[in-house]
């Protein structure tokens, strides 16, 4: 007997309805959801990140005449979150120019990022983490990486050189006044013979004479530097990682960062010191970069700026961490280790880095002169801030931070205050207490140098 079509249509439909009950709507929706598009520029590189749903896979390569960089994403429909990319290009981004986003085939979309300089770029992806989903991230890096210790001098040098303009022109006014004579004119309606043709002219009265004067000679520092004293200074967090947040929404990335400005302000006013940041804007430094930024210039000092989070809001406090051989001080100090060493996954690092197995070996080479050195200042800032604020310990506490890792240079960590505690954010967001903390870190490192000059380099600066 042979079969019904209409009832075998309805049979298939049947079927297809139970299918699309047990799938549920994401299976049978096409291609990956795009959640967000960030574009994070800075003069280190900046990063493109593509969060979605699902995990995205892509390829990419350079084209040149003009430079740009092509990059296929796979399972993606163009849609407008995903063309927000383009809006988010800042006219001032060091590396990108302008990018271009279509469907290139089904199931495929195309990116095309104009290149402004020769980059070397990185492309890879981040499993779910924090609040975040699926990343795809573009890195833009230059393809030839400045001397960050030679931008330094050339920096210190064009400040000392405007100083010493600023100071001759002061000098050089100051002894136009003195060289000037004054005129005491008399009042010719008291002395009928000065209106008289004939009658000599009286001589100029001087009020004050003109000496021989020698060289101008800028004034003198009393305390005799030897060589520039470098200190890094560290932001934590930043870009795509924003650390811990405020009750009332203060992200801890953006405050560290105007803090650790003002800091860099103070130490440069400083004679004989200058400060070089590990981050100046809004962008993720891994915590092995950091470690590296700060080697390569030959800092004297390492200081990581943060702002500590606990699960309660009744915590408070400043604190000073510095690295630890032989396990944790405390349990807190522990856990806030684990805290900051977790910043890599949450700010996105690509594993697959070349350099990766070097920036691991990097951060195992601490020494045990280091750690001595690294509680003396870390003593010293405690000191002063305590003076600022109330202290969360007593002491310099020491755990396994991985950013305090530099083999050969004197590194502390500093939480600023409990950025969870609404108190304590509110301070953090006050100019005045920035400004007194800035006044309190100065201070301790200053009074470290006076008491432990640095040795010299092998590279005169």
């Amino acid at each position: 007997m042979a079969a019904d079509p209409q009832m075998s249509r309805r049979t298939a439909l049947r079927s297809m309805g139970v299918l699309a009950l047990l799938l549920g709507s994401r299976a049978l929706a096409f291609g990956a959801s795009i959640v967000a598009v960030r574009v994070w520029p800075a003069s280190d590189y900046t990063r493109v990140t593509i969060e979605s749903d699902t995990a995205l896979s892509a390829k990419h390569f350079m084209a040149e005449n003009p430079s740009r960089l092509v990059i296929d994403v796979d399972g993606l429909e163009l849609s407008p979150a995903l063309r927000e990319i383009i809006g988010k290009v800042r006219s001032d981004d060091p590396y990108i120019g302008g990018v271009r986003v279509g469907q290139n085939q089904p199931r495929v979309v195309r990116l095309v990022i104009d290149l402004k300089q020769s980059t070397a770029p990185q492309v890879f992806t981040l499993s779910p983490v924090a609040a975040y989903q699926h990343r795809l991230v573009f890195d833009l890096y230059p393809t030839h990486e400045p001397d960050p210790l030679l931008s330094l001098i050339r920096d210190k040098e064009g400040a000392d050189q405007q100083a010493a303009k600023a100071v001759r022109d002061a000098l050089g006014e100051f002894i136009g006044k003195i060289d000037r004579p004054l005129i005491v004119n008399s009042d010719s309606t008291s002395d009928p013979v000065a209106s008289t043709p004939s009658a000599p002219a009286p001589p100029p009265v001087v009020a004050a004479a003109s000496a021989p004067i020698g060289p101008v000679v800028a004034p003198q520092h009393n305390t005799k530097v030897d060589r520039l004293i470098i200190v890094a200074l560290d932001p934590g967090h930043g870009g795509e990682d924003p650390g811990a947040a405020g009750p009332s929404g203060l992200r801890e990335k953006d405050v560290v960062l105007q803090v650790a400005l003002q800091l860099r302000d103070r130490i440069n006013a400083v004679p004989g010191m200058r400060a070089m940041l590990t981050r100046d804007a809004d962008f993720f430094v891994p915590l092995h970069e950091r470690v590296r930024k700060a080697r390569r210039v030959q800092a004297d000092l390492f200081v990581s700026i943060h702002a500590d989070a606990f699960f309660t809001p009744e915590a408070r406090g400043a604190s000073v961490f510095a690295l630890s051989h032989s396990g944790a001080s405390s349990t807190a100090a522990r856990w806030m280790a684990d805290k900051e060493n977790a910043a890599d996954l949450v700010g996105g690092v690509n594993i697959k880095a070349k350099d990766a197995s070097v920036a691991r070996a990097l951060l195992d080479m601490s020494t045990t002169a280091q750690i001595k050195d690294s509680m003396k200042i870390g003593h010293e800032v405690l000191g002063q801030i305590g003076k600022v604020g109330r202290l969360h310990k007593g002491q310099v506490e020491q755990a396994g931070f991985a950013v305090l890792k530099a083999p050969d240079i004197p590194s502390i960590l500093v939480e600023t205050a409990f950025i969870s505690n609404p108190q304590e954010e509110s301070k953090l967001r006050d100019a005045t207490y920035q400004s007194q903390l800035v006044d309190a870190l100065t201070t301790g490192i200053k009074h470290y140098f006076a008491k432990n000059p640095p040795l010299a380099r092998q590279r005169n600066l």
